[in-house]
């Protein structure tokens, strides 16, 4: 009895131990598998340099807002939703964003729906240009979102700035290929421009607001300013200026004077809805080439004007400059 009550034991006491030995196995590689799961379901993330430092950004993350101009052409391409943006600075160029209810309304950066922006959660923000005043409040008013700013900064090369934020475009929304492939564009179509370029002619840079013309001074006038160096352009006219989004007013007489070979013209009132244009707006063809003062202009008279694409006051991105040192390079190939 006591030895069959031992070898039950033992048998008993083998069995617990084989069951542990296994149980423990079972529960290691239930662990380590949990591991793997939780490793595969972790979000990756990515780290970025955006104006402000190193900023860790998850990578296609679920929830995005955005409210960079110069970013929509990029998301759009790839497909990218947006929970929130501000549809009150684009005009109808991106009507897969502002015609869906379901991308809620920021409205402009003069007085803009931040509370829009906490409604929808994001997980990512994608602020500045317009709405680069407001980084701290969208920080602080949405303290579980990503808050990062890559538009072109102020004292750079404009045309680095815009490859540069659409290569942090590529890996935050896993599309490295891709944005490459723009950055080469927009090089091809600088070189392009620039071979096309004779050297010798003189070009002006103009903006039309509400039936006038104004001044774009070369390297820092609004949108075309930058052209200038990037295609060594010889500037019909060195006059100070700023960014002043309707150009400078410095008559167009004075314009008539330096008396242009070209003449490369934003239309920024073509960009809104005609019930949202200034008072007394017209196309830019019309105010330029139906002036009396810039009449016997030898842009004109040989019709070497460039008007940009009429989106191009809202778009500016990198596909905006691509297509426009295309349109360039055109022009001058073909005079």
């Amino acid at each position: 009895m006591t030895i069959r009550m031992n070898k039950f034991a033992g048998a008993t006491a083998l069995a617990l131990t084989a069951g542990l030995v296994l149980s423990a196995c079972s529960n290691t590689a239930d662990n380590s598998a949990n591991t793997d799961d939780a490793k595969d379901k972790a979000p990756a993330t990515v780290t970025i340099t955006d104006n402000h430092g190193e900023v860790e950004v998850p990578v296609n993350p679920e929830t995005v807002v955005a409210l960079d101009n110069l970013v929509f052409d990029t998301l759009s391409d790839w497909d990218v939703k947006l929970a929130a943006a501000p549809k009150g600075v684009m005009g109808s160029a991106w009507p897969e964003y502002t015609d869906d209810e379901s991308v809620a309304d920021v409205g402009n950066h003069i007085e803009p729906n931040l509370e829009a922006v906490v409604a929808a959660q994001p997980d990512l923000i994608i602020g500045g240009y317009r709405f680069g005043s407001y980084y701290d409040d969208l920080k602080a008013q949405n303290p579980d979102a990503v808050v990062i700013e890559i538009a072109p900064r102020d004292d750079e090369e404009e045309f680095s700035e815009l490859k540069r934020q659409t290569e942090i475009l590529g890996q935050i929304f896993d599309h490295e290929d891709e944005a490459a492939e723009l950055t080469k564009q927009l090089d091809d179509a600088i070189a392009g421009a620039k071979d096309a370029y004779n050297g010798t002619d003189s070009v002006m840079a103009v903006n039309t607001s509400g039936g006038k013309i104004g001044y774009l001074a070369p390297v820092v006038g609004r949108a075309l300013g930058p052209v200038f160096p990037a295609l060594d352009l010889v500037a019909a006219l060195e006059a100070e200026g700023d960014n002043d989004h309707k150009g400078n007013d410095i008559g167009v007489e004075a314009i008539a004077q330096s008396n242009p070979d070209w003449i490369l013209a934003l239309d920024r009132d073509a960009s809104f809805a005609p019930e949202d244009r200034e008072e007394g707006s017209a196309p830019a063809e019309e105010l330029i080439k139906k002036s009396e003062a810039l009449a016997n202009v030898t842009a004109v008279k040989e019709d070497k004007v460039v008007i940009l694409d009429p989106n191009f006051y809202l778009t500016e991105g990198i596909q905006a400059y691509t297509t426009l040192f295309n349109e360039i390079k055109d022009a001058f190939a073909n005079a």
